[in-house]
Order: structure tokens, then sequence, then C-alpha cells
């Protein structure tokens, strides 16, 4: 999927960091008996399919008082559930008491109406860093707020981090709907604990439909498939295993990468599959760890959209990797491989395994040549150029190390001010060696190149020096993103058009250990 060389800076970039967690994650977690999924029988339990959630009611619409909307209650409690037919029920949060948590499925113009109703206990199940910003003692221990990622939404819907609420309260969201399809996706987003609360399984999809993507006639009903990736430790109980430091004042964690890998909530499930064409709706879900996807056979796929929507035209792909928040929409092909069982893997480590039915007739409709035109911001259209570093520094106050966006920390003034309906271009300096999937809350954007850099140069006098050429985009990256992957070493520019609603949001790194410690930014749209 990735240039020889592009991959190569990635791979050195993360290896040599996950080398690291790896170890102090090891440590950390010596004391604490460790279920091994590598034990474990695979491929006993079919997939789980989230459900479409059906309204619960109507509500007044509150940008047109004569309309009504679709009302929806969903309600985040505490459950068990097993994971795999082996193992015991795990604890875990989940919206409606299920993770990933019910689909929320609307039509581009539909707006809709979401109250997010707080039912946790109000002793969260892992530790709590109260050195993190937003996390102080005194506060609640259990917080939520839910920001649906991806969505182009008013201020106040938008899932601002410190606009939480504590057991027993709730809150009602208003989604106007007015974009494109895509399969976005909602989340906790609250301060200080977001991390432990999307480990705990506060997660669900959320489906934008449109009649350009009608019109292609793509797998649909039970052959378009959604699967929601991601990792966790368990313990020999069968239960969630968060890792600590080893200061139990300050047991915030750098990064976490679990060793079981999950998909729509069960370990190594397989899926019973006909000898034609699936669409698969994929979402990386973890914490922390990136997701290089293949076929276990072979073959190729095809990848329609990213993020926020459809490609200008199918990407014949061998595999797919995807950083955590980022989402793909594939096609594969199973014409012609009855009585075949194919496993879905990252890298070596089987995932999912495809069974593909004996007996019965398949067929391989064609998938079309041309999804969805996609016009190119140009960058003469832009009003503004902001560089913006990311970087990580040793903090002396607990923790070994902050991350900060732009050397700022979250409390600090605002910087990033756009101004309503302009284009700006962001210049992403990573100063680190890990690469960062950035998320900017409201709006959508076109990636423009990455490029090297000298890292000495700049942190001695802030002069960019490039030292290679810029490298275009991935074609699976010419769609419109919401998170965009900054590589180490390299200057990632981004275009976006600032359009939608005035008022605050914020921009984020997607590893969500690092949000927690200050890689999160507000950012002020201007009327």
């Amino acid at each position: 999927m990735f240039g020889a060389a592009l991959t190569a800076t990635i791979c050195r970039g993360r290896s040599s960091f996950l080398d690291v967690s790896n170890r102090v994650a090891s440590a950390q977690f010596a004391a604490v008996p460790r279920l091994n999924p590598r034990t474990i029988a695979r491929f006993v339990d079919p997939l789980p399919i989230p459900k479409v959630l059906s309204p619960s009611g109507q509500r007044a619409d509150p940008a047109a008082a004569s309309k009504t909307l679709p009302f929806y209650r969903v309600e985040m409690r505490e459950f068990e559930s097993r994971i795999h037919r082996d193992l015991k029920p795990t604890r875990q949060w989940g919206y409606n008491s299920m993770t990933p948590g019910p689909v929320l499925e609307t039509r581009r113009g539909h707006a809709l109406m979401v109250e997010w109703v707080n039912s946790l206990p109000k002793r969260h199940m892992f530790a709590v860093d109260h050195g993190l910003h937003g996390a102080e003692p005194g506060l609640p221990e259990v917080r939520t707020v839910v920001h649906v990622h991806g969505a182009k939404t008013l201020p106040e819907s938008d899932g601002y981090p410190e606009r939480w609420f504590a057991p027993g309260k709730s809150a009602t969201s208003y989604y106007p709907n007015t974009q494109d399809a895509a399969l976005l996706w909602y989340h906790d987003h609250a301060m200080g604990i977001n991390r432990l609360n999307m480990f705990a399984g506060l997660f669900g999809l959320f489906v934008i439909r449109d009649e350009v993507e009608e019109a292609l006639a793509l797998p649909r009903a039970e052959y378009e498939i959604p699967l929601v990736v991601y990792d966790r430790y368990l313990d020999t109980d069968s239960q969630l295993s968060y890792p600590v430091s080893k200061d139990p004042r300050n047991p915030w964690v750098p990064e976490v990468y679990g060793d079981a890998i999950l998909i729509n909530g069960t370990l190594y499930p397989y899926v019973d599959v006909e000898p034609r064409m699936y669409r698969f709706r994929i979402l990386n879900c973890a914490n922390g760890r990136f997701f290089s996807l293949s076929l276990s056979n072979g073959q190729p796929f095809y990848q329609l959209g990213t993020d926020l929507g459809l490609l200008p035209e199918p990407i014949r792909l061998q595999s797919l990797m995807l950083f955590p928040a980022e989402r793909a929409d594939l096609i594969v092909d199973f014409a012609g491989r009855q009585g075949e069982q194919i496993v879905l893997r990252h890298q070596s480590i089987e995932l999912c395994q495809f069974r593909v039915k004996r007996g019965v007739s398949g067929h391989s409709g064609a998938i079309p040549a041309k999804l969805r035109p996609i016009e190119r911001t140009r960058e003469t259209a832009a009003t503004r150029s902001r560089t913006l570093t990311l970087s990580e520094v040793d903090d002396y106050a607990g923790n070994s190390m902050i991350m900060l966006l732009n050397g700022k920390r979250w409390s600090d003034p605002i910087t990033e001010t756009p101004n309503l309906d302009t284009v700006e271009i962001w210049n992403l300096v990573n100063l680190t060696g890990d690469a960062h999937p950035i998320h900017l809350h409201l709006v959508r954007f076109q990636i423009l190149d990455r490029r090297p850099f000298d890292q000495f140069t700049y942190n001695e006098n802030h002069t960019l020096r490039f030292t290679g050429p810029a490298v275009a985009p991935d074609p699976g990256e010419a769609g419109w993103k919401d998170t965009v992957r900054a590589d180490p070493g390299m200057v990632t520019r981004i275009i976006i058009r600032f359009e939608g609603y005035p008022g605050r949001y914020v921009w984020h790194c997607h590893l969500l250990e690092h949000e927690d410690n200050e890689m999160m930014r507000p950012y002020e749209v201007i009327a």
C-alpha cells in the first residue's frame, strides 16, 4: 500500500517506540497474571453484527419548530458478556450494554437527536491518574461525554472534553447529518480519562447513507458487514486489564498495545460468507495500535472509501494499513472460492476467518469504475498556512513525559482561530519518533503531501530544512479525511476548509494515552 521508502520510515519510527513500550508494559504486568490469547481455540465463535438502533420516539427539531426528528435514547451501562466461547464473561462498559454499541444509521440531510445517558458505576474499573489535566482529585471518578467522530455538528453537540456528565446525568445532542455518506463512529471523549472509558468499551458506529452511494448498487444488507477492530489485555479471569506505571500516584502509561485482538467484541470470530462480493466497513478502534490487514490466501481486495466517504475510484490492494480512528470501505470478492477458509490477518496474527459456503451458486458483480467525484482543494485558496509541531517533553510533575501540540498544553490560550468558510493549510511537524494519527473535529480535509526534514536544525532554530522530496498521499488517502497519519521526521501537510459552524472545537492525537496527557488543543472557528 505504501512506497517502500515511506513504509520503512513508518516501521523504523514505530518499532523503536513499540519495543520500548512493550518492554515497559511487560514489566508493569509482571505482577498481574495475564491470559495468553495464543492458547485460545480459534474460529469457534460467529462474528457478532452490531444491530441498527430504532428511534425511541420523536422530538421537536431545534432548527425548525414545526418539524419533528427521530429521537434515540442510548444508555451507558456496565455489563458482562463472553468475548470467546471458552472464556468467562468479561466485565465491560457499553452503550445499551453492548460493545461495540448499537449502530445509529441515517441519511444525508436527515437530522436526529440522541439522549446519551450515563448509568455507569461511580467507581472506575481502571486506575485514574489524578495528575492528568481534567482528572484532578475531587472530580467524579466516572465521567462521560460523547463525540460522533467525523460529524459536522454544532459545538454544543460535538462532545467537547470538558462538557462531561457524571453517573445519573444525561446530555442530549443534535446531529444535522448534512454530509456525504460515510462510516462515522461515536465514542467517549471525557477529559483525562478518555483512554480508560474507551478501553472499557464505550464506542459504536454511526452510518450516513445518501443517493450517490445507493446508485452504485454496492453490496448491502447481509452482504455489508462492519468490522470494528481493537486490541485488549485480559487477565487469567478473562477480565480487561489496563496497564499502569510503577508509580501508583501516577499510573498513566505512554501507549497501550494489547495482545488480544477483537473484532466486533469477539476474539477470533468466524463468518460464513457466500461466494460473491461483500462490502466490509472497517474501523480501527484501538487505543494505540495500527493494523496492517491482509488475506491469508493472498487475494487482492478493493478500497472504495476512507474516513469521510467514497474515493473517486476503487483502489486495488494486497494489504491495508489503518491507524487508530481511521476507517476503510472495502470490497472482497469470494466468487469462485467455494469451500475455502480465508483468514483476515494483521501482519502474521490471525484475526477472523471467512468460511466460503459450498453448494451455493455465487455471482461476482462488477465493481463500479467510478465512485464519487472529489474536487481537490487548491492550495491557492488557502488564506493562511500554519506550522504546528508534535513533540514529547519531560514532565517533572510526575509522569515520565507529556505530549504537546505546538508546544502548548490544553489550558494555554487558544492559538488556532480560523475564520468560518476559509481555507487553511496546516503543516504538522513531527519531532517525535512515533507516528501520530491527528484528528480535527467538525471539518473534513485533504492530505497534500509528506516531506522529510532535518529535526536537529528545526530544534536548534525552528527552521524547516527539507532533506528529500515531498511524498504524495497514497491513493487510498485521496478522499476526504478527518484523521491523518503524521509520520516521524516528516512534515505532513493538510488543507482544510472550515465550513460548518462557528464555535470551539478540538484537534488532537488519536493515540488515546497521548490525548489524555496534553496532546489535545482547543481551536475556535470565528464567524
